[in-house]
């Protein structure tokens, strides 16, 4: 078709593309998911292996490749998905050797709020491996249907105690706060209250990032608020908000394994957000411009 981008995707997979490509080391990244045996998911491979993520893909030869439409209009998006092949990971593909020997490796763990309608049981494995070794444990609200329908919401609340992490954006947060029956409650008081939640894990307090568009960013830190400013970007350079909060875990993350604090891990989120918002779809140029601090 004339005039349409194949860009490889899935909100985790570009979150993990954009880490490493802020990282610039090979493989130091490693992703999982289900994909179909067709042309579509040879080729993601195919471009997130030469991007320099490990794929580790679980290939469901019955069902396709998933896909997802985007569509551009006044440089805002609207998303028509075909989720296909990435509704059917199952934890036995997580078990195999090879692969928990990748999560066994792993120091830091992100998991979208959409896996939740996927594996549950994937989510509890992982969760529970990373509070009994110590390691990092992230996750997305993702969309605000994971909280507002009763089955996904038990779900995440099940998980919350090993979430050391929890990313999401102002609409996602007010689902949550709604859900909680916090309405009408400052979104730097509902990240306060998510990060005061019990964690199975007491050697790090929980860190609840909420981003706000263009507005600053909110991070609470056991109950404790920090507000991070933005990238302002000219409207003419806006180009297409998808993948845009996606690109900031992805940026927040590459500083996130090296050590660095929390303002850095928002400047690095904050880049990696200015920049794909100024191309199409959740791509990025060869090398990043980031200063490392």
């Amino acid at each position: 078709m004339a005039n349409v981008e194949y860009i490889p995707g899935g909100a985790g997979q570009n979150t993990t593309r954009i880490c490493q490509w802020m990282l610039q080391v090979p493989h130091a990244t490693s992703y999982m998911g289900c994909i179909g045996d067709d042309e579509f998911g040879r080729k993601m491979t195919e471009v997130a292996n030469a991007e320099g993520v490990n794929v580790r893909y679980q290939v469901d030869a019955s069902t396709p490749t998933g896909t997802c439409a985007t569509c551009i209009v006044s440089s805002e998006r609207s998303l028509v998905a075909n989720l296909a092949a990435a509704n059917n990971f199952k934890l036995d593909h997580l078990m195999l050797p090879e692969n928990l020997a990748l999560l066994h490796k792993a120091r830091v763990v992100y998991c979208t709020g959409f896996f939740i309608t996927v594996s549950p049981a994937s989510i509890e494995h992982v969760a529970k491996h990373c509070a009994d070794n110590d390691k990092i444990y992230a996750m997305n609200l993702s969309a605000p249907f994971i909280v507002q329908v009763p089955p996904f919401k038990k779900v995440l609340m099940d998980a919350m105690p090993f979430i050391d992490f929890l990313f999401g954006n102002e609409i996602e947060a007010a689902a949550l706060a709604a859900s909680e029956g916090w309405e009408g409650l400052a979104l730097e008081e509902v990240a306060k209250k998510m990060s005061r939640m019990p964690k199975a894990n007491g050697c790090r307090p929980r860190v609840v990032v909420f981003t706000q568009g263009c507005d600053p960013t909110i991070v609470a830190v056991g109950g404790r608020v920090s507000k991070y400013p933005v990238m302002l970007l000219a409207k003419e350079q806006l180009v297409d908000t998808n993948g845009a909060g996606d690109a900031f875990v992805g940026g927040f993350m590459s500083q996130l394994v090296c050590g660095k604090d929390i303002a850095e891990c928002c400047r690095a989120g904050n880049y990696a957000a200015n920049t794909v918002i100024q191309r199409s779809g959740c791509t990025f140029p060869a090398k990043p411009t980031f200063t490392w601090n």
